[in-house]
């Protein structure tokens, strides 16, 4: 069983919103960082993405120079899954939030891996017990979920039953050498902790949207002005990406959140993912709703 101290090596499965940040904190930790997507493109676009967050957080001096170095040092990314999982110690999977392609993957994935390899899925709403019939060594597997990763410091630890409770014991460490607040979910539950709240915020969301009560931006500035948050329910659905959105929604059977559900796919069909696509409910890289003045603006026509 591995202790704290043998992980030195991690890789990230999946270069999309999540996985590219989760990439990045962990190198900017002092990790070594195989970043893997089938997609060599996307893989461009998250490096593209890591050395804008790099630089935003030099500036806000939430990091150092030395840190920024390493983070540039500590990652490489790769189309390869060969390539990846050489001396792999830890595995963050963060593809697709689509459970055939998650069990293909892991299909693939746990053979090649040495035995006592952890490996870890940052689903947002499956369980790890719905992978298990792709993972070689269940008892290694476990849930390490991660919400914003540069904004928001909370890494769910959620064990299936198999999961060994040193796993348990190290990936709650681990959160802490990764500048995260590692939060154990005691069973399973779909959307953990938070994201089962938060789940309900964004459907409701979507439901006064679709019943034109009210607009995408009203509804944005009433939470910020409340919650004092940088962004909206709609400005955090473009962060998390539509498509993954969408794939939650579509499989929340109440009535109210079909409609929503149908609106999401029609964005996703059109290539709106979001931020990582530059187009969402807002468009990037400078949505209204970061703007200063976004709070302030008043509208009560749609003209």
């Amino acid at each position: 069983m591995k202790t704290i101290d043998d992980i030195q090596n991690v890789m990230i499965a999946g270069a999309g919103t999540l996985g590219m940040r989760i990439a990045l904190r962990c190198a900017l930790d002092g990790f070594n960082v195989r970043m893997y997507d089938i997609n060599a493109e996307q893989l461009e676009v998250a490096k593209g993405m890591q050395s804008h967050l790099t630089k935003v957080l030099l500036k806000k001096g939430e990091i150092d120079e030395d840190q920024a170095k390493k983070a540039v040092d500590n990652l490489l990314a790769t189309p390869s899954l060969d390539e990846a999982i050489e001396n792999v110690d830890l595995v963050s999977e963060s593809v697709i939030e689509d459970i055939d392609i998650k069990l293909a993957f892991y299909g693939d994935l746990t053979p090649r891996l040495p035995s006592g390899t952890i490996v870890t899925t940052n689903t947002s709403f499956l369980l790890p017990s719905q992978m298990l019939p792709s993972i070689r060594e269940p008892e290694y597997f476990c849930a390490f979920h991660f919400h914003d990763v540069i904004t928001q410091p909370i890494v769910d630890v959620m064990p299936h039953p198999k999961t060994e409770q040193g796993v348990i014991d190290l990936l709650m460490e681990f959160g802490t050498r990764i500048n995260h607040i590692p939060v154990f979910v005691k069973k399973e539950s779909n959307g953990y902790l938070f994201n089962a709240m938060f789940g309900e915020i964004l459907a409701k969301a979507g439901e006064l949207y679709m019943n034109d009560v009210g607009s995408i931006e009203d509804i944005d500035r009433s939470f910020m002005g409340n919650f004092h948050t940088p962004a909206g329910p709609f400005g955090m659905m473009d962060q998390i990406g539509l498509d993954t959105v969408w794939h939650i929604m579509s499989k929340n059977m109440a009535t109210a959140s079909q409609p929503f559900a149908a609106e999401l796919k029609q964005r996703m069909e059109k290539g709106n993912l979001g931020y990582k696509s530059g187009e969402g409910f807002y468009s990037y890289p400078r949505p209204d709703y970061a703007a200063p003045e976004f709070l302030n603006k008043t509208k009560t026509t749609d003209s």
